[in-house]
């Protein structure tokens, strides 16, 4: 696929780093461990774990590339960040290629099986059953591996066993294990007992449900886990080792195929060889937006997050923002009301494009986001006069984000995910590795939208080997052709929003690097027809919610808005590599 092609490059690219957007606490090491430090002069890597880091950074020390310590890292954080970190889930990857000037993308997004059903979830009264997101029935097939190795073999250069052996050591030798992921372990290990007569729910599964899971992430005496103590994977191990040595397919045809296949079918999952045998990675053009003169570059459908970056972009630079300031009442509202209506076009339009046609250049295009900013007054507009179709009355996350920067200018933007925290909780048995519930992105109930926020359109209903839709938005920002921004997030639906926000922190309102990431965060997404503000009401100025409430808009508030890890260059080449502290675990590595 022709990549797109950038302006020319007017001095000497900087090194710009790969993001991946994770679901526990991401941590931050700078340079020779230095935790506060951000600004770095030839490279950097910003992951969720110090050790996923480390790896990126001493592969770039080689003189590997961006897309080779990306993949380091993300084959590390699936041995020491199992609640998103992953070789049995799928996402996207966004890479500058600075030497010919090109941006490619990489779709590796999990696919249906082909025994899949547009309503495999329901039961006879139509309504989901219960725990349809847990265990291996839930899981898509797993692109990852596929997809860090297309991605590689385009733009890699170290040798892929080089890149992979670094985990297999991890996951055979151990790590200490963090304070933060030893609550995390244990809150899956050993949570609370169900009373006798509370209904199941979807949220309420944990790995403590399955005993493969239990065998692979339990201490081994049973007891809770503590910050410091090892965590050994042998079978994770032997798993890695194969891939290293036999090469990605091992995972798609060899002996790693046979026990997910095995284990699907022991457990009723529908996942088969020749499912994994027929999996793809696709390279796709990039979606292209431009902001105060900047151009924006995205992931396309299958993710929708490219698409609706470039539509709140486009409607909001016709609008003075900075003149009224980031927090204003009326900021707010235009942010809020481009969100609905991108929203809206995401809910109705984007799908797998393998399987739905997408005029992407039309819904990115200038004059399709001038026709919907002219929609926008100074009241808010309900969500469901936005819809074609009847909205009924609603019914009473978790991805890993890594940046790496090379010394080429070269610079990848990778997320890839579980979906929700440990995924389905079903270990592969035999293999040591969790499987995504990501089936359960696409639209489970067909012909139900609601103002809960569940989306019921055609668009993004299962079909056999079609890819759910994401919201994942790795971004890549160039000015002049040059890395200005790297940037992403986890948080499902409110991965566009969180992006959006530290992209106008930068662009639009001038704020120094770590300001813009700290800053507080809005979301809407369509439905729920509410502006969700990140926060206590005691950190907004209540005339500002007092205003935003007379426009006509219904305000929540959240705790915490996704965890952006964040690389900025500024425009006199200084390098920040911003680690996101909301979680404050975050970690940046390089020199």
């Amino acid at each position: 696929m022709k990549p797109l092609l950038l302006p020319p490059l007017l001095d000497r690219l900087l090194p710009v780093g790969l993001m991946l957007l994770a679901f526990a606490p991401p941590r931050c090491r700078a340079g020779e461990r230095d935790p506060g430090r951000e600004r770095f002069a030839r490279h950097v890597v910003v992951a969720q774990d110090g050790e996923a880091a480390d790896a990126g950074r001493d592969v770039l020390r080689r003189g590997g590339t961006a897309v080779d310590a990306a993949v380091a890292s993300a084959f590390v954080l699936a041995v020491t960040h199992p609640a998103a970190g992953n070789i049995g889930g799928g996402g996207f990857l966004v890479a500058f290629d600075a030497g010919r000037r090109e941006v490619l993308t990489f779709d590796f997004r999990e696919t249906a099986p082909k025994a899949a059903t547009a309503t495999m979830y329901l039961g006879p009264d139509g309504r989901l059953i219960p725990r349809h997101r847990a265990g291996v029935r839930a899981a898509g097939v797993p692109g990852t591996v596929r997809g860090l190795a297309a991605a590689h073999a385009a733009l890699g250069r170290v040798a892929w066993a080089d890149l992979v052996r670094p985990a297999v050591r991890l996951a055979r030798d151990g790590f200490p294990v963090s304070a933060e992921l030893a609550r995390s372990l244990n809150s899956q290990i050993h949570p609370r007992v169900r009373r006798p007569r509370e209904p199941v729910q979807a949220g309420d599964d944990h790995l403590a449900d399955f005993p493969e899971s239990v065998a692979v992430f339990g201490k081994p005496d049973g007891s809770p886990w503590r910050g410091g103590d090892r965590l050994v994977q042998p079978e994770l191990a032997a798993t890695l080792e194969r891939i290293a040595r036999d090469g990605p397919d091992e995972f798609y045809t060899g002996q790693t195929a046979t026990l997910i296949a095995s284990s699907s079918a022991a457990h009723g999952g529908l996942i088969t060889r020749e499912d994994l045998a027929a999996y793809r990675a696709h390279q796709r053009p990039a979606v292209h937006a431009t902001y105060r003169g900047h151009d924006v570059y995205g992931m396309g459908p299958s993710a929708s997050g490219g698409v609706v970056l470039a539509e709140m972009l486009g409607m909001l630079e016709g609008f003075d923002l900075k003149a009224d300031g980031p927090r204003s009442a009326r900021t707010l509202h235009r942010v809020t009301e481009a969100m609905r209506r991108a929203y809206f076009i995401r809910a109705t339009r984007l799908a797998d494009p393998d399987f739905v046609s997408i005029p992407v250049d039309e819904l990115t295009s200038r004059a399709f986001a001038r026709d919907l900013a002219r929609t926008i007054g100074e009241r808010a507009t309900p969500s469901a006069t936005l819809a074609p179709f009847p909205v009924t009355i609603g019914e009473g996350q978790s991805t890993t984000h890594l940046s790496t920067l090379d010394d080429q200018g070269s610079a990848v933007a990778l997320t890839y995910t579980l979906e929700e925290g440990y995924g389905s909780k079903a270990v592969v048995a035999g293999a040591g590795f969790l499987l995504n519930n990501e089936m359960g992105d696409f639209n489970l109930i067909p012909g139900r939208t609601d103002t809960s926020g569940r989306i019921g359109t055609e668009a993004n209903r299962i079909a056999p080997g079609k890819r759910m839709l994401s919201s994942q938005c790795p971004t890549i920002v160039l000015k002049d052709g040059k890395v200005r921004l790297v940037t992403g997030s986890p948080g499902g639906r409110t991965i566009p929003n969180t992006v959006l926000w530290v992209v106008l922190n930068i662009l639009e309102f001038g704020l120094d690097p770590r300001a813009a990431v700290d800053a507080p965060r809005t979301h809407h997404a369509w439905f729920p027809d509410v502006i969700r503000l990140e926060g206590n009401p005691a950190r907004w100025n209540p005339t500002t919610l007092q205003d935003l409430r007379a426009r006509g808009h219904r305000l929540a508030f959240d705790d915490l808005q996704g965890d952006a890890q964040t690389i900025v260059v500024d425009p006199d080449g200084t390098i920040h590599g911003v680690p996101d502290r909301r979680r404050e675990t975050e970690k940046a590595s390089g020199d």
